[in-house]
């Protein structure tokens, strides 16, 4: 069940079914058969499908998915971006960005154009349209992560910040172990 800040029910949230285990006992975030890695990891998946979800709900309420959303408001930030720029600043594959920017440009939310110092490089700005989204709004996957670094203690904020951008390098880096 989701709860709300007073611990009850929080209103307009399905229940959430119960995670049970084959043995059909509860399992909890702290279970003591998880270890700090498994239970690390449960709250990247946690994470990641609550991302998934919230950014379903803006394409349906703004128009705009949250990585969508996120390169408009990016593009606010530096005015001007080539292609490279951009990925590079979202952390994205090239091939990747190529696809969303294809999107934002047929909905009219972003120009792109030759650069002025290199007709072969394309720079990206944002439409008049596009400003529009360049702007807090309630209900965006922003908006929450906003509210809660606004509640959270500075120096936890640094590290979870040192944390994620640690594992995300190792991730990258490391090669997965052969099986043999």
């Amino acid at each position: 069940m989701s709860l709300g800040r007073d611990g009850g029910p929080r209103a307009n949230a399905p229940p959430a079914p119960p995670e049970t285990s084959r043995s059909g006992d509860r399992i909890t975030a702290s279970d003591e058969r998880l270890d700090d890695a498994l239970r690390f990891l449960r709250s990247l998946w946690v994470l990641d499908h609550a991302l998934h979800s919230a950014s379903k709900r803006m394409a349906q309420t703004f128009g705009v998915t949250g990585p969508q959303r996120f390169l408009l408001r990016m593009l606010g930030r530096f005015e001007v971006l080539g292609g490279g720029e951009m990925a590079e600043l979202l952390a994205l594959h090239p091939s990747t960005l190529t696809g969303m920017i294809d999107r934002l440009e047929k909905a009219g939310l972003l120009d792109r154009r030759p650069a002025p110092d290199d007709a072969r490089r394309m720079v990206l700005t944002l439409s008049k349209q596009g400003r529009r989204h360049d702007r807090l709004k309630p209900g965006t996957i922003e908006a929450t992560v906003r509210a809660v670094l606004a509640r959270t203690p500075r120096r936890d904020v640094l590290g979870a910040q040192r944390l994620l951008s640690a594992l995300a390098e190792a991730l990258e880096t490391e090669s997965p172990p052969t099986h043999g």
